[in-house]
């Protein structure tokens, strides 16, 4: 089983996050109403943010959730992805980077990212994206 967990705000990422989890066969979870145990025990996951602020994760939910995993996902293996509205993507290139220290391997080496709302060939990335981490 693959877990898909989000933040959204405007529905952006969570948008992505239920094309995510149809690829992988899943139900997507809002960060809320997830479990950082349950993730122990997975191989693959998913996670989904938007950027906020100065390019950053959301700092009440998400980013508390991520500095959790920091521990425990080494040799595990994540698919990363998001909206945003500015800017140029740092957010994810920074999140990449963090699980990849972490000792995460990071699904295409990159984060999936749209701007604003994801349109019909995004939804269909974020469903390989799906499917790729469900095969894992």
């Amino acid at each position: 089983m693959t877990s898909v967990i989000y933040w959204s705000q405007s529905g952006n990422t969570q948008a992505m996050a239920e094309a995510v989890a149809k690829g992988a066969g899943v139900s997507a979870v809002y960060v809320g109403d997830a479990s950082v145990d349950s993730l122990k025990a997975q191989k693959a996951f998913a996670l989904g943010c938007p950027a906020m602020g100065a390019e950053v994760l959301e700092e009440s939910e998400m980013e508390p959730f991520v500095s959790e995993l920091e521990g425990f996902v080494s040799g595990k293996t994540i698919a990363l992805f998001g909206s945003y509205g500015w800017g140029d993507g740092e957010w994810m290139r920074d999140w990449v980077e963090r699980m990849q220290n972490a000792g995460a391997t990071i699904v295409n080496n990159e984060g999936l990212i749209c701007q604003d709302a994801p349109d019909e060939h995004v939804l269909e990335e974020c469903e390989a994206l799906g499917k790729a981490i469900a095969s894992v």
